[in-house]
C-alpha cells in the first residue's frame, strides 16, 4: 500500500495504541491480555487504529457545520506557529520537510476552486490532511524525546462522586493496571503490561500478582529506575457492587507498592485497614504518601476519615506524620526548590467548598504555608479545588487541574504563577484549557461530570503537557497537548481510563534539603537532648489587613483545633455554628512592645493564634491552621503578612529573640478541655439568672434540654448574641457568619451582640476581670458549646470530659 509519507508515519506510529475492536467483545478482560491473544495483524490495526485518530480529530471539531477554508486554514496555520515555536528545540532535517509539506497543502487548499473544494470528501481529506502535518511537527519537539511513558488504567471509582471519597478503597472497581508505552512518540510504539509476571515478594499478598484489583498513583525515581503506587485488591466490589458502602479492610485498602523500571523485585511497602496513597519519592532519599493513619473524619457528608501526608524510608519502614491537619490533603510533589508542593482543605471556620488549594513545606514537613487562593472573596470567582499539582521544569510555575469539591481530580487545566500578587480571585491563574469552564465554579452541580475533561498533567515546559483528557469526561485517555490548543493522542482504551502519564526514565533531582525537625529515626542522635519546638514571630503589626487605630497588641493567644472523632456531620453539634471545629485553649504569650513573639509551642497539634489586647480580648484571628514537629523552629514575620513583599529589614533584633521562650501559660478552668458549663455558666449565675429570673428575662439557668444537649443559657445566647463563623457549602455569602478573612477589631467578644451587656449600663453590671474574661474567650472562641466530640452528656452536665485524638 503507497501511503503518502505523512500517512504512513502516522499509521506507523499508531498502530498500538489503540485496543482491537475484540477487546469490547471481552467484558473485563484486560485490554493488553486480549492483543496478545488476537490474530489481527500489524496492518490492519493500523487500519483501523488511523481512523480511531481521524475520529479523535473529527470529534474535537463542531459536527454541526461543515468544514470550511477557514477550518483548514486554523489548522494549518496553528500548525506554522507551532513549528516555528519549537524551532530551537526540533531536529531540522525532520522538521523542515514537514513545513514544506504543509507550506504546499497550504497552496493547495489557495489552488481549490470553491465548485470543486465543496464536494464532500474534499474538505475532510484536507482537513485531516491538515492534522497530520500538526502532529508530526508536535513529535518534532525535543520535548518529548520520551522513550518510555509510564500509565496507569483505572476505571472511575463507585460510591459518592467526591474529592474524598474518590481514593477510599471501599469505592474502588476492579480493573487496569501499571503500563509502558515504549517509543511513544516513535514509528514503533509498543504496550507493555508491566506487572504482568510480577509477583508480590513480601508481605500479606507474597507470592500473588496484582491481577482482579486496581492501581493509583504512580510514581517514577528522580534516576528512572524505580516505580512507586497506590494498590487495592478491590474485594468491596464483589460485595457491594458500587453501592455506597463505607467499610475499611485490609483487602478493600490501597497500599503502597514498589518496583524496578521493568516491573521485578514487585514488594509491598504497606499495609493495614487504612488506605495509603499517592507514594512520592523525596530528593533525600524518603518517600511521602497520603494515609489515612492519624485518625479523625470529615466534618460534613458522610463517613469520610480523613487523610493526610506521612514519609518512610524507601523500604516501607520508620513511617512518621508530616501532617497534623485536621482535614484532607491530596497529590504531593516536589517543587523544583526541593519542598512539597500539595493540596490541602483547609475550611476552619468558614465555608467548606472553597479552599482547598495549593500548599508547600519542607520535606519533613515543617512550616506548611498556601502560597494560593487559600482565602476567596467570592467563590465564583476561582476555582473550588486545585489538584495533581506540579511544578514545570525550569520555572517558578506550577501546572494543575482546576477540579470541583463534589466530583473527581478531573476538570480544566491551569498555570499558577505564585511571584503575582494573589487578588482572591484569578490574578495567579492562566488557563491552559479555556475550552471546558472550571468545573461547579462555573455552572454549579449539574454540569460537574460533564466538565472533568482534562487530568494527571504532567509539565515538559511552560507550555507543553502530557495530560489525561476526553471530551465526554468519560474514558480518558493519554494525550500531548500545549497552551495554544494543540492535542494529539497518544493511547486509549476503549474499555478503561488511562491515567497518570509520567516519562519512565532518569530526570533532574531537585536540591536536598536537611532535615531540621527531630522525627526521622535518621534524624535522631542517641543521647542528644531534643530541642523544644518554638514559634517566633517578628512583629505581629506586619499584616495585609489594617489594624485598628491606636491598637495595642499585649499577648497572643494558642488554639488547638481537634479533629473530628465521630463521622457524621454535626453529630454532635458543637454549638451554634453548623460543621465547626471542637477546640480548646493552649493557653497565652506576651508579645513585647515591639509586636515580638517567642514561646515554646506544642508538637503534633493543629494550632492557630489570635491576637489580644489589653483586656485579652481578640483582635484578630487566623481562620487556617498550622502545627509544629519535635525540634521545628517554626518563624513568622507577621499575622498574615503579604506574601509578595520582601521581609523589612531592622536593625535591632526583636525584643523577644533575646530571651528564652516564654511558656505557654494556661488559662481559666473551661478552657482546656474547652467546655461552656465549666466556663461561661457559673458567671451568668453569678452575676445573671437572679435578675433575669425576677424580671422575667431573658432565661440564662443551666436547665440541660433540646435535641443537642445544650443548656438552656447556650440555647438563648449563643445564636443572637454570641460571634461565630458558620461551615458550610455557602457560608462564605453569611454576612457576619461567613467570609474568608478576619477583619481585625471585628471579630469575637469586640463584634458580639453580648458586649453591651457586659459593663454597668446594663443594669449596673459590674464584672469582676476573670469573669468578664470568661465570657470574652467565649466569644473570642466561636462561641461554641462542647469541647470534645465524645461523651456530650458528661460534657452538658460539666463534667471534664478530654478528647480521645488531639
Amino acid at each position: 500500500m503507497n501511503l503518502p509519507r505523512s500517512r504512513k508515519s502516522l499509521r506507523n506510529v499508531c498502530w498500538l495504541i489503540f485496543p482491537f475492536l475484540s477487546v469490547a467483545l471481552l467484558g473485563n478482560v484486560s485490554p493488553i491480555h486480549s492483543a496478545e491473544k488476537s490474530t489481527v495483524t500489524a496492518v490492519d490495526a493500523g487500519n483501523l487504529l488511523e481512523q480511531e485518530i481521524e475520529k479523535d480529530w473529527l470529534q474535537r471539531r463542531d459536527a454541526t457545520t461543515p468544514i470550511s477554508r477557514e477550518e483548514i486554514q486554523t489548522v494549518i496555520d496553528r500548525a506554522k506557529k507551532l513549528c516555528a515555536r519549537i524551532q530551537d528545540k526540533a531536529d531540522a532535517k525532520r522538521l523542515d520537510p514537514l513545513l514544506s509539506d504543509l507550506k504546499a497543502l497550504e497552496q493547495k487548499l489557495i489552488g481549490i476552486e470553491e465548485k470543486d473544494f465543496v464536494t464532500k470528501q474534499q474538505p475532510r481529506d484536507l482537513y485531516l490532511q491538515a492534522c497530520r502535518l500538526a502532529r508530526e511537527i508536535a513529535f518534532c519537539n525535543s520535548l518529548v524525546d520520551i522513550e518510555k511513558l509510564l500509565f496507569i488504567k483505572r476505571h472511575a471509582p463507585e460510591g459518592v462522586h467526591h474529592m474524598c471519597d474518590q481514593y477510599y478503597g471501599c469505592n474502588a472497581k476492579p480493573g487496569g493496571g501499571l503500563y509502558v508505552l515504549e517509543n511513544p512518540f516513535g514509528e514503533n510504539p509498543t504496550l507493555k503490561n508491566l506487572l504482568q509476571n510480577s509477583v508480590v515478594e513480601n508481605g500479606r499478598l507474597k507470592g500473588k500478582k496484582l491481577h482482579g484489583g486496581t492501581f493509583l498513583s504512580p510514581d517514577v525515581s528522580f534516576d528512572g529506575k524505580t516505580i512507586l503506587f497506590a494498590y487495592s485488591e478491590a474485594q468491596g466490589w464483589e460485595k457491594f457492587l458500587g453501592k455506597e458502602v463505607y467499610e475499611w479492610e485490609p483487602e478493600y485498602s490501597y497500599h503502597i507498592f514498589k518496583c524496578n523500571s521493568d516491573g521485578s523485585q514487585l514488594v509491598q511497602l504497606t499495609d493495614g485497614e487504612w488506605n495509603d496513597f499517592d507514594p512520592c519519592f523525596l530528593p533525600g532519599g524518603r518517600v511521602v504518601f497520603i494515609s489515612e493513619r492519624r485518625g479523625g473524619f470529615l466534618r460534613c457528608g458522610r463517613h469520610c476519615p480523613v487523610y493526610t501526608m506521612f514519609s518512610m524510608e524507601p523500604d516501607g519502614s520508620d513511617i512518621i506524620c508530616l501532617s497534623y491537619h485536621e482535614t484532607h490533603e491530596w497529590h504531593p510533589s516536589v517543587t523544583n526548590d526541593g519542598k512539597l508542593v500539595y493540596t490541602r482543605w483547609d475550611y476552619i471556620d468558614r465555608d467548606s467548598d472553597i479552599a482547598h488549594h495549593p500548599w508547600t513545606c519542607y520535606p519533613d514537613g515543617r512550616d506548611p504555608r498556601s502560597f494560593h487562593g487559600n482565602y476567596p472573596v467570592v467563590r465564583e470567582e476561582r476555582p473550588w479545588m486545585e489538584l495533581s499539582i506540579r511544578a514545570i521544569p525550569n520555572s517558578h510555575k506550577f501546572v494543575a487541574t482546576a477540579a470541583p469539591h463534589h466530583g473527581h481530580a478531573f476538570g480544566s487545566l491551569i498555570l499558577i504563577d505564585p511571584n503575582i500578587t494573589d487578588d482572591n480571585a484569578k490574578s495567579q491563574l492562566t488557563r491552559l484549557t479555556p475550552e471546558v469552564p472550571f468545573p461547579e465554579a462555573e455552572g454549579g452541580k449539574k454540569l460537574i461530570r460533564q466538565r472533568e475533561v482534562y487530568g494527571t498533567a504532567w509539565p515538559l515546559s511552560e507550555d507543553d503537557f502530557i495530560c489525561t483528557y476526553d471530551s465526554k469526561a468519560k474514558n480518558h485517555g493519554i494525550y500531548l497537548i500545549d497552551s495554544f490548543g494543540n492535542k494529539e493522542l497518544l493511547y486509549r482504551d476503549s474499555t478503561i481510563s488511562s491515567l497518570s502519564p509520567i516519562p519512565l526514565q532518569a530526570r533532574v533531582k531537585p536540591p536536598v534539603i536537611p532535615e531540621q525537625t527531630i522525627q526521622a529515626a535518621r534524624s535522631k542522635t542517641k543521647g542528644e537532648k531534643q530541642k523544644p519546638a518554638t514559634v517566633s514571630v517578628t512583629n505581629v503589626y506586619d499584616a495585609d489587613l489594617p489594624w485598628p487605630e491606636n491598637t495595642k497588641i499585649k499577648s497572643m493567644r494558642i488554639i488547638q483545633v481537634l479533629p473530628k472523632t465521630t463521622a457524621p456531620p454535626n453529630v454532635p453539634r458543637i454549638g451554634a455554628a453548623r460543621q465547626t471545629n471542637a477546640r480548646l485553649v493552649l493557653g497565652t504569650v506576651p508579645v513585647e512592645e515591639d509586636g515580638s513573639v517567642y514561646f515554646e509551642a506544642p508538637v503534633g497539634k493543629a494550632i492557630y493564634f489570635q491576637t489580644l489586647d489589653e483586656r485579652g480580648m481578640a483582635v484578630h484571628s487566623m481562620r487556617s491552621a498550622t502545627y509544629l514537629h519535635p525540634g521545628e523552629q517554626l518563624s513568622c514575620h507577621g499575622c498574615h503578612e503579604k506574601k509578595q513583599n520582601t521581609p523589612y529589614a531592622t536593625q535591632k533584633v526583636p525584643l523577644a529573640f533575646k530571651r528564652e521562650p516564654s511558656k505557654i501559660q494556661s488559662d481559666v478552668d473551661g478552657s482546656n478541655p474547652f467546655n461552656y458549663v465549666r466556663l461561661v455558666q457559673p458567671v451568668l449565675d453569678r452575676h445573671c439568672v437572679s435578675c433575669h429570673t425576677k424580671k422575667k428575662a431573658l432565661d440564662l439557668t443551666g436547665t440541660i434540654e433540646g435535641k443537642h444537649g445544650w443548656t438552656r443559657s447556650y440555647s438563648n445566647l449563643a445564636e443572637k448574641y454570641g460571634f461565630y463563623f458558620h461551615v458550610f457549602n455557602g457560608s462564605i455569602a453569611s454576612g457576619v457568619h461567613g467570609g474568608s478573612r478576619t477583619t481585625p477589631g471585628k471579630f469575637g467578644a469586640h463584634a458580639s451582640e453580648l458586649l453591651k451587656y457586659l459593663d454597668k449600663t446594663h443594669h449596673g453590671v459590674n464584672l469582676p476581670e476573670e469573669d468578664f474574661h470568661r465570657l470574652t474567650l467565649w466569644l473570642d472562641c466561636n462561641s461554641e458549646f462542647y469541647g470534645s466530640y465524645e461523651n456530650t452528656e458528661e460534657q452538658s452536665a460539666g463534667k471534664i470530659v478530654h478528647p480521645t485524638l488531639n
